[in-house]
């Protein structure tokens, strides 16, 4: 039950939310989120599996989608195929790039993909008869060929709806198809590689090449992602060959967890969550990633997942009612610290922007011209930065309260734990 859990949760997230809220928000964002996951894992077959860093990634899933739409609209090929189309053309490339790529490993690697990529980037720019230029590649997902079951089922895949519906059925597809690699024994040449090349070349293992298999896989799979960003919002740029999207997927997969297969998953969903919705709020959503992003580094170097399974375990061995203040009062003093941030970070925003800050600004009243009629609140929080002053101060000192609570629940659950370990041991002695 608990590996069908993480499997059941994704399919629910896919699934229950067009059906509870249809809203063309959120369908972008569940549509962005599924094709961001099967990135992430893409990503991680090459750093969680085999060790790899990349900056370049981004060239696997851009390219992909440029065949996969040049394909749609000089040759034809129905919808429901064309992630596979973009993915195969990924592969291509990876099999060239790789070529070069995997001679080395470790910061070289990491180094010549940043130059492929770079190279992709550049050539997106002077060959704008194939890359699109500035306008990039449109396509129009209702003029390709029908499949045999979208003519039975009447899909024209026009309706976001419907192709929301197709890019979720490849995420899990795609999601699947990774899971089983990665158990396959050639993964586990992949992860031996990773651990120690010598040992694996003395084995009979040759490190390049399964380093090669693995940049071709994880090609393929960018491929289809990139491909169903194509499907999703019908256009293909330059910006997505581009080193922001590959420090993207750098991210979310660090977020998440190398070290979990759904490690990948939580973190797409927590970048997504903050370049859609986030984003919609406020401009500052880069601040608040890139500080959630140092945090989990900081706290949680194995990510999210690691960070779970490390206080499930804990939970599970001590018992809830031992760990509870420890939690509770962490979580208090992350809520006052995460509000005590947001206003002061709101608060610099709307003084520096105004109005175009827009909703942030209207929560804080520092905007100008917010178009919401001024109440009393507003209009003092507008006049005087003393009332945000106020606010900051009390919640950093409840925060700091707090803080110092939970540092002390910490301590004296660690003490239990530590002197349950010693009567434990000394019964065994006995």
């Amino acid at each position: 039950m608990r590996t069908l859990a993480p499997w059941l949760a994704l399919i629910a997230f896919l699934a229950v939310p067009p059906f509870v809220w249809p809203q063309s928000w959120l369908l972008a964002w569940l549509a962005q989120s599924a094709a961001m996951i099967v990135f992430a894992l893409s990503y991680n077959l090459l750093l969680g599996e085999t060790g790899l860093l990349s900056f370049g990634h981004a060239a696997y899933a851009g390219l992909g989608a440029l065949i996969a739409a040049q394909v749609f609209n000089r040759i034809g090929v129905p919808l429901v195929l064309l992630p596979l189309v973009g993915g195969l053309g990924a592969a291509l490339v990876g099999a060239l790039f790789g070529l070069i790529a995997t001679r080395r490993s470790g910061t070289a690697f990491a180094m010549i993909t940043l130059g492929l990529g770079e190279l992709v980037v550049a050539a997106a720019w002077t060959l704008p008869g194939w890359f699109g230029g500035e306008a990039g590649i449109a396509i129009d997902r209702t003029s390709g060929p029908r499949f045999i079951a979208q003519s039975f089922f009447g899909l024209s895949f026009g309706p976001a709806r419907e192709a929301y519906a197709l890019i979720a059925l490849w995420c899990l597809a795609a999601s699947v198809a990774m899971f089983a690699l990665s158990r396959t024994p050639f993964m586990r040449l992949a992860n031996a590689v990773r651990d120690n090349p010598a040992r694996a070349a003395a084995i009979g293992c040759y490190p390049p090449r399964i380093r090669y298999g693995v940049v071709v896989l994880s090609a393929f799979f960018a491929g289809i992602a990139g491909t169903m960003g194509l499907v999703n919002i019908e256009l293909v740029s330059t910006e997505s060959v581009g080193m922001m999207r590959s420090g993207a997927v750098l991210i979310a997969t660090v977020i998440g967890g190398t070290g979990a297969f759904f490690g990948p998953v939580a973190g797409a969903l927590v970048l997504t969550f903050f370049s859609v919705i986030v984003a919609s709020v406020t401009r500052a959503w880069l601040f608040y990633l890139g500080m959630f992003f140092v945090v989990v580094v900081m706290a949680a170097p194995d990510g999210l997942a690691g960070f779970c399974a490390r206080h499930t375990a804990r939970v599970a061995t001590h018992g809830w009612r031992r760990c509870r203040a420890a939690y509770l009062w962490s979580a208090l003093a992350a809520l006052l610290w995460l509000a005590a941030i947001v206003l002061a970070v709101q608060w610099a925003y709307a003084a520096r922007f105004g109005a175009d800050e827009g909703a942030a600004g209207v929560i804080f009243g520092l905007g100008a011209n917010v178009g919401i009629g001024n109440g009393p609140l507003l209009s003092a929080w507008s006049a005087s930065p003393f009332w945000p002053a106020i606010a900051l101060a009390v919640l950093a000192a409840l925060g700091t309260l707090s803080t110092r609570h939970a540092m002390r629940a910490q301590a004296r659950l660690a003490d239990n734990a530590g002197d349950a370990s010693a009567a434990l041991s000394t019964g065994d002695s006995r």
